[in-house]
This record gives structure tokens, C-alpha cells and sequence, in this order.
């Protein structure tokens, strides 16, 4: 990825550098499982241990000869060693080391994303509890349709970031696997406790069967969590893109000072960041059908998904780590415009309102459909006639023969609209405060 969408943190964990660190790790967790069985000497682990180093331009210096980058690490790491790399990698094929490093690699990345969506949660959470009551146009189709509040909004989305928070944990345990087991996964050259041992240092769990690679609907799975988490990021940022267009105008981005929005039109401030979110958010969902392809390998193996692996995975939890920050900024300094979303209620005239007077008119025996019709017909002619709902049907001789003045102005409050809202939050949050 890019460096700039690349957090350093998350970049470290897919670093060269940290990639051959795993390597390692594997690599001296199955020497001390070895040794435990009796098969190195105890002095021979201990020099292991001690001396077993690499340096990344080293790798890539004997690779340009050996064409196999494990050769070359291992070439690399048995300089450093001395006689005793004899006993480095022993047993082993290739794909224990990548595939089980991979693991490390993955869960390594998925802790870090759980972390930031639990910061992104509770952002969401206290503006959620901050407009709870907060009421503006509920709309569906692009459409006015009810007020609800802002709270409300933001409380499915703190709901939702719940789920993927289940997803990412659910995925770590599927990940959180090594295979240790040899040439096309039979422990031919080695112990099965030699897999046992070891993973259990790396604090993985060995697969209950593998071929000579770990099968890869457990890496889809992985970035099928991405791809989701990506699309509900995708659905705020798109929200906040609508509610901020002019003629909206009840949501803006952080707008910071000296920014520029247009090199052209001083005036523009655009959501540029929402957008942003939106465009990289689809290269999750394109990354993942990359992962759903790898997932059909010849036989007990090919490298077909190797070299895409190299690309989807750090590319995929790089972006993933970038959307999260920066949807929990845009969240958490955005400025709601509590004025335009009273003002963009009272725009439609009390036609809002119509399903109250359509539900009082049938309280009072009216044939539903003849009270559709009646509280449509006036409805109708708001736009034609540019005027309100309520002065419509006060006017309206058969409405009036059934409903009081009085009964006509209470369908036009907001209040009721605010009734249920405590108990929608306690039923998220086990408390309506």
C-alpha cells in the first residue's frame, strides 16, 4: 500500500522485516521443540538461539541467486549460526514456516484492527448518546418520511460495529492456526509433537489436517470480515456525503483551518475524507474475491495464491487500519447542524405528519382506505397549492366532520415522535441514558 494510507504502526506489522522476524520464530519454535524430544543437542539450541539473526538486504542479496525466498532466508539466518544451521529447518517444508508466519502476521493485524474498531465504537457511542434526542428527517427512497432522532442513526451504527467486532474476533480463531506437519502435510520427516510443541510456543493450534498448505477458505474468511467491516464504513461515509450536500447541509466533515476545498471555488468544502473512505473501502471488496480465488489450489498445493498474498493481505489490513482512523475523526469532530435539520423538517409543509392523521381518522371507524384517500388528496396539493398539511385538512369538510381542531393539532408535534426512544437505547445499550 501506498504510504499515503499506510499508518506506521500497521506498516510495521507488514514490513519485510517483521515478516522474516515470524519466519524465525517458527523456525527456533520447532528447533526447541526438537530439542525437547531429544533430536538437538541442548548446547546446539543454545548457540541457535543465541546467534540466529538476518538482515532483510541479505535475504534479497542471495534471492536474486537462489530464485526461493525461503532458501535465501535460511542461507542468511545459517550464516550468522555457524555449524549448527544444519539442524535449522529440519523435517520442514517450506509452507510450515510461510503459512504458520502468516498466521502470526494475521492475527498480529486483526488485534490491532479489533482495537481500533472498539475506539470507533465508543465514538460512535457517546455522539449517539450526545443526540439522542436530537431530532431530525428520518428518510426513505431519498425521500421525507419520519422524523427520528440523530441518536437513533448513530445507534445502528454502533450496533452494527458490534457485529463486526463478533466477525473479527470469530475470524481470529479461525486464523489462529499453524501447520507444522512437512511435505504435503503427512509428517513423513518429522513428529507430529514437534507441531504440537511448537505451536503451542507461538500460541497457535495446529490445524487437524492440512496438505503442504494451510487451506485458504480460512484466509477468505479473513478478509471477508475486512470487506464487511469496509462496506459498513462505506455506508456512514455515504450517509454523511448526502447529509452534507447544500441543499441538505444538516452533517459536515471536520473542516480544519487553512484547508482548502477546491483550487478553483474558494466557497467548497466538500467531503472529501467521506469520499475517500467510500473509494478504498471497494478495494476490500475487490481484494476478497482475490481470496475467494485462492481458495481452489492444485492438489495438495500450488503457489498460484502466493504472490496475490503478497499483495491482498498487507493492502487489506493497511486500508482497514486507515478507514477505521479515519472514521473515528470524522465521527468524533464532525459538526451536526442541529439548525438545518429543523429547518429541513419544517420544509415539507407538516407533510410528515400524514400517517398520524391517517391513523386518527381510522381511530375513529373511517375505512382505512377512505382515509388514505382523504389525507392524500390534501397531501397532494401542498406542492401544487404551496401550502401546509394541517391548513389543508382543517379546511377539508370531511375530515373536519370527524376530527376536532384540537385533535387535528395534535398529529402536528414532535413530541410524540420522542416517546420510544429511551427504550430503543436501553434495548442497545441495557441503559436509556
Amino acid at each position: 500500500m501506498i504510504d499515503r494510507y499506510t499508518r506506521p504502526e500497521m506498516g510495521a506489522v507488514w514490513s519485510d522485516e517483521n515478516r522474516f522476524r515470524k519466519w524465525l520464530d517458527v523456525e527456533l519454535a520447532v528447533c526447541e521443540a526438537w530439542a525437547e524430544l531429544g533430536r538437538i543437542p541442548a548446547k546446539s539450541l543454545q548457540k541457535i538461539k543465541e546467534k540466529a539473526a538476518f538482515s532483510v538486504s541479505r535475504i534479497e542479496e542471495i534471492e536474486r541467486t537462489v530464485k526461493h525466498d525461503v532458501i535465501a532466508f535460511l542461507e542468511a539466518v545459517g550464516e550468522h549460526v555457524g555449524e549448527d544451521a544444519h539442524y535449522i529447518h529440519k523435517g520442514l517444508t517450506s509452507y510450515d514456516i510461510v503459512d504458520t508466519a502468516l498466521s502470526l502476521l494475521i492475527r498480529e493485524s486483526l488485534e490491532k484492527v479489533l482495537r481500533d474498531l472498539v475506539r470507533l465504537k465508543s465514538v460512535i457511542k457517546e455522539q449517539a448518546l450526545r443526540h439522542k434526542k436530537t431530532v431530525m428527517m428520518g428518510r426513505t427512497h431519498g425521500v421525507h418520511a419520519e422524523p427520528i432522532t440523530f441518536g437513533v442513526k448513530l445507534l445502528v451504527w454502533y450496533e452494527e460495529m458490534g457485529r463486526h467486532e463478533a466477525r473479527l474476533e470469530r475470524a481470529l480463531e479461525t486464523i489462529s492456526v499453524g501447520r507444522i506437519s512437512g511435505s504435503v502435510g503427512t509428517y513423513i520427516h518429522l513428529e507430529p509433537r514437534v507441531e504440537e510443541i511448537a505451536l503451542r510456543r507461538l500460541g497457535l493450534a495446529p490445524a487437524k489436517v492440512s496438505t503442504q498448505v494451510l487451506q485458504r477458505d480460512r484466509h477468505a474468511e479473513v478478509l471477508f470480515v475486512l470487506a464487511l467491516l469496509g462496506a459498513s464504513l462505506d455506508k456512514f461515509a455515504t450517509e454523511l456525503r448526502h447529509l452534507q450536500k447544500t441543499e441538505v447541509l444538516e452533517l459536515e466533515e471536520p473542516f480544519t483551518k487553512g484547508q482548502k476545498g477546491s483550487s478553483s471555488m474558494p466557497h467548497k468544502k466538500n467531503p472529501v475524507r467521506a469520499e475517500r473512505v467510500s473509494g478504498l473501502s471497494r478495494i476490500l471488496r475487490g481484494n476478497l474475491l482475490v481470496a475467494l480465488e485462492n481458495i481452489p489450489l492444485w492438489h495438495e498445493r500450488d503457489i498460484s495464491h502466493s504472490s496475490a498474498e503478497r499483495v491482498i493481505f498487507p493492502d487489506s489490513f493497511i486500508l482497514a487500519d486507515y478507514l477505521l482512523s479515519e472514521t473515528t475523526d470524522i465521527i468524533g469532530s464532525w459538526v451536526v447542524r442541529e439548525d438545518r435539520m429543523k429547518q429541513n423538517i419544517e420544509a415539507t409543509k407538516g407533510l410528515i405528519f400524514s400517517q398520524r392523521v391517517l391513523l386518527a381518522l381510522t381511530d375513529k371507524n373511517i375505512p382505512r382506505p377512505r382515509a388514505y384517500e382523504l389525507v392524500q388528496q390534501s397531501s397532494l396539493r401542498v406542492w401544487t397549492e404551496n401550502l401546509g398539511l394541517k391548513e389543508l385538512l382543517l379546511a377539508d369538510k370531511e375530515v373536519m366532520a370527524v376530527l376536532t381542531p384540537q385533535e387535528i393539532e395534535a398529529c402536528f408535534t414532535l413530541d410524540t415522535y420522542l416517546e420510544k426512544i429511551d427504550h430503543i437505547f436501553e434495548r442497545v445499550l441495557g441503559h436509556a441514558s
